[in-house]
């Protein structure tokens, strides 16, 4: 752990010098629990969740229906984030090596992710989502997700999250920034990222909130260390005028959401026949399903969209051949596209629409079914 966050200032309660936690990864998770962060465990050197158990593994279910949950296993990610020390302790002593995520959204955490990977600009319309950036406007030097934010808050007379120095900021092993802050009221903000053509607060700026992770300052991945810089070790309120841009992005959900559709009884029936059931219908989701839910254990390269839009594809040819239901195909595909990219939701939702389409029109019937 940083040695700045050893004996943060706003806890006097612990000493810089305690030989039992100062260099334990568990130290910072519980320092994370205390100020109210439910944290889980992150694979050893890197910054996704630690794998499922074989059952999670094999079996595609929503996080909320898990025994490994309830059992105290740190399955589904951010899902089995805690605030119970006791399992803290024996999750981080048993697994030493393991990193630390928290759980925005039950933290109350409004994270604003800098990226600093330097690129060629999009489009103008892209930089600042939903706020026009005329040709003259020279755009020279804008590189990073720092000069896009910039821009934003110049334009709103604002100073940039990435100057805040009232409130915790985490620097990333590669030169990004993680700017914390708190959510004062019950909105549920949702996660985006930065590249998205949809819910995008600016260009290589992503948001962390209901829905997804961030990493806890201290965590050491192979790229190196988060740590907190500057003397905050708090985060501050959500800005108004912060708040109000993440309003206008929309990073609120949607008023209304339909009801789930019941599955249609043809569809029952149609599996049943085939020699279905519950438990053979789980096993032909769990395989098409698990080369999606698999992105889930790398950060990036795993061709995300590419395998979503195949699974999604090979559902739909099962849906028109009756051997399973639209409403079941969809729900699956949502809940694993989501445990595997969180804050991607209106991306995924995008490529899950396209290849049931596509698949609906190539039914997939069984050996000896229809032609």
């Amino acid at each position: 752990m940083p040695s700045e966050l050893r004996s943060p200032r706003s806890d006097s309660r612990r000493s810089a010098s305690d030989p039992s936690e100062a260099e334990l990864p568990w130290a910072t998770a519980r320092w994370c629990a205390r100020r109210g962060w439910p944290v889980h465990p992150l694979a050893p050197g890197r910054k996704t969740p630690a794998g499922n158990c074989e059952n999670c593994r094999n079996s595609i279910h929503a996080p909320a229906d898990c025994p490994c949950l309830s059992l105290g296993r740190w399955c589904h990610g951010f899902h089995a984030a805690t605030l119970d020390q006791r399992r803290i302790q024996r999750w981080w002593t048993q697994h030493p090596d393991f990193g630390v995520g928290v759980a925005c959204g039950p933290a109350g955490l409004v994270v604003i992710d800098i990226d600093a990977h330097p690129a060629p600009a999009p489009g103008r319309d892209r930089i600042l989502p939903g706020i026009p950036i005329a040709d003259h406007v020279d755009l020279t030097g804008l590189a990073t997700g720092f000069h896009s934010l910039g821009v934003l808050a110049a334009l709103r007379g604002q100073q940039s999250p990435a100057e805040d120095t009232g409130t915790l900021r985490v620097r990333t092993p590669s030169g990004g920034l993680h700017v914390w802050y708190r959510a004062e009221d019950n909105r549920r903000w949702q996660c985006s990222t930065g590249s998205s053509p949809c819910r995008a607060l600016a260009w290589q700026v992503d948001v962390r909130a209901h829905g997804g992770y961030i990493i806890a300052p201290g965590t050491t991945t192979r790229a190196g260390t988060y740590t907190a810089v500057g003397e905050t070790r708090e985060p501050a309120a959500l800005p108004l005028w912060l708040a109000q841009e993440l309003e206008r992005t929309g990073h609120l959900p949607a008023a209304n959401i339909p009801a789930p559709r019941p599955v249609p009884p043809r569809a029952q029936q149609a599996v049943l026949a085939a020699g279905g059931g519950r438990a053979r219908k789980g096993n032909v989701l769990a395989a098409v399903l698990a080369p999606v839910a698999a992105c889930g254990q790398v950060s990036e390269g795993a061709g995300f969209s590419d395998v979503l839009n195949r699974a999604a594809f090979t559902l739909g040819g099962l849906v028109a051949a009756d051997r399973l239901s639209r409403e079941e195909a969809e729900q699956a595909l949502r809940e694993t596209a989501s445990t595997a990219r969180p804050g991607q939701e209106r991306r995924a939702e995008q490529i899950i629409a396209s290849g049931l389409a596509a698949g609906l029109q190539k039914p997939l019937y069984a050996a000896g079914g229809r032609p």
